[in-house]
């Protein structure tokens, strides 16, 4: 067995989610985050994606643990499915197990689970690897940087993070650790790069409570604030200021209400006696008296922002004098689903906020000078920028090169399916695997195949075909001539040409049946397939499309 170091990334390079990376010496491996995505499907039933785990099949034997760095969805959100295929312990912290638990509930997977519960600079054995947990800053709480040290030298994960020396809860990130390790010598730092493109540093959870001040000061009545359910700093800023202006917080969204319990229940949210309300409660109160505290801040139509807007939620609906916070960034892809929400809000008397106007929400990730201290305490032999869009990537390593003086030899740029192969000395891509992603329905539970979602998406753009072919049992012979259905197929707009391109389409069946020979027009399906291939053919020539074509064989 090669006693080299690989590091194989199954999702989360050159995009936004799906974080999850496999780290394997020898005959062990252990799987780094495993995030789910969101995907431009979503259109054609498909609510998010998750890497193909079983790209790791033939390291069914190898795979020894999953160590998760934080609770974020695109990095937690796919663990019940890998779970699923590959029964092994997890290592994580215990708002990231509080997530976790709730996950693998819903998938009947709890009692199956050996969740590890990890304290900031504890150590684990997993196998041949020492994974030491160090603490990072980030929108959410209890996240860690992971120190993974092999026989050959020691990687440092990022994860997410940014430098923050004031967060909300908790303690700032340890760069006393890191720089130990880099004092010690690191020989690959994984790094995030989601804002490479961004010059300074990030500013501290703690830079938005100004603004949150001057809006509860300013408005006379209800405020409404959307943040992501994941946000737990900022959620701590929603109730220490309503505490500080007497208004009382009532959590709407289930995403945002199993959240605050968690956190709650955890120690992670500090929240006065009886200052949240129940919406029973609320409706009671003053409109100057509450603050609802919602999901839905990415204008998703089933969370509760959104059906305030449009309809009602549970009875309740946003009206004038309403101040609504949007206190969270734009995920690229959603910005048409926030605009129309900020429309229907503005309809219904609503005036919004958000990031523009106020700074009313700070990024979790590390800008240039973040990315600067990082690397300048890790020090290591190579850097590997991890964690988001291909143009990131690059503008990382533009940063180290140009402003840093790394050597271009050190910074290596992978993408999803590379095989990184370090032997303590050199670094290279020697292999690139066909790593898939597998599509989840909205229910969340089952998986839709990439044949299905291409058909799915072939249907909505160029409709569907379906010839009818009655045929003589016996003899094989046309009974009648076909019929053509169509459906959303260009051509087919109910005017002469579309008549002439029907009859057309009927004499290439008959044309297909009638030269089929007696045991093919008597395999209905091979008889489907001449006739699918043969109308296939045809339409795309004449007309570009592709339509599916479902061909039905009668036989009388």
């Amino acid at each position: 067995m090669s006693k080299v170091i690989e590091i194989i990334p199954l999702g989360g390079i050159g995009e936004f989610g799906m974080n999850c990376m496999a780290v394997r010496y020898g005959d062990e491996m252990i799987v780094v985050d495993a995030g789910m995505g969101f995907p431009e499907e979503s259109a054609y039933g498909v609510d998010v994606s998750v890497p193909d785990f079983d790209f790791l099949e033939e390291y069914r034997d190898d795979l020894t643990a999953i160590v998760l760095t934080h609770g974020h969805e695109d990095h937690l959100g796919a663990l019940p499915y890998i779970l699923k295929k590959f029964n092994v312990p997890v290592y994580c912290s215990h708002f990231t197990a509080g997530l976790a638990e709730s996950k693998l509930e819903e998938h009947n997977l709890l009692d199956r689970v050996l969740l590890h519960r990890v304290e900031p600079r504890e150590t684990a054995e997993i196998g041949v690897f020492q994974v030491e947990f160090i603490r990072a800053s980030h929108s959410l709480v209890d996240c860690f940087s992971l120190a993974i040290t092999t026989p050959l030298g020691t990687i440092i994960h990022t994860g997410d993070y940014k430098v923050d020396e004031t967060p909300v809860i908790g303690e700032p990130i340890d760069l006393r650790t890191l720089r130990r390790y880099g004092q010690e010598g690191v020989l690959a730092l994984l790094s995030d790069s989601t804002n490479a493109t961004v010059p300074g540093r990030t500013p501290s959870e703690r830079a938005v409570i100004p603004a949150f001040e001057e809006i509860f000061a300013e408005a006379e009545g209800r405020i409404i604030v959307a943040a992501f359910a994941s946000s737990i700093h900022r959620l701590q800023i929603v109730f220490d200021v309503a505490q500080q202006f007497g208004r009382k917080v009532c959590v709407l969204g289930r995403s945002m209400v199993k959240n605050v319990e968690i956190a709650n229940r955890l120690g992670y949210l500090d929240v006065h006696e009886n200052e949240m309300v129940s919406l029973q409660e609320a409706r009671q109160l003053g409109d100057d008296e509450i603050v609802y505290l919602v999901t839905g801040s990415q204008g998703e139509g089933r969370a509760a922002l959104a059906q305030m807007a449009t309809q009602t939620y549970k009875g309740l609906s946003i009206g004038d004098g309403d101040t609504v916070v949007l206190s969270a960034r734009i995920i690229p892809g959603n910005e048409r689903a926030i605009s129309r929400l900020i429309g229907d809000i503005y309809k219904r008397g609503g005036k919004i906020i958000d990031e523009k106007r106020r700074l009313i929400h700070v990024s979790g990730h590390a800008s240039q000078e973040d990315i600067r201290i990082m690397t300048e305490a890790v020090r290591p032999r190579f850097v590997v920028p991890v964690h988001g869009e291909y143009r990131m990537l690059y503008r990382h390593k533009e940063f180290l090169k140009i402003h840093m003086g790394i050597a271009d030899e050190q910074i290596i740029l992978i993408e999803n399916g590379d095989v990184l192969e370090l032997d303590g000395e050199r670094a290279s891509v020697i292999d690139q695997r066909e790593v898939g992603r597998v599509f989840i329905d909205e229910t969340g539970f089952e998986e839709i195949d990439r044949e299905t979602v291409r058909e799915r998406r072939q249907l909505a753009c160029d409709g569907v075909v379906t010839p009818v072919v009655t045929l003589n049992e016996e003899s094989g012979a046309l009974e009648a001539p076909p019929e053509i259905v169509t459906r959303g197929v260009i051509g087919m707009d109910g005017t002469n040409g579309a008549a002439n391109f029907t009859r057309e389409l009927q004499r290439i069946v008959a044309a297909a049946v009638e030269s089929a020979p007696l045991n093919e027009r008597r395999d209905t399906t091979l008889l489907k397939e001449r006739v699918r291939l043969e109308l296939k053919r045809y339409i795309q020539k004449q007309t570009g499309s592709r339509p599916v074509i479902v061909p039905v064989i009668v036989q009388v």
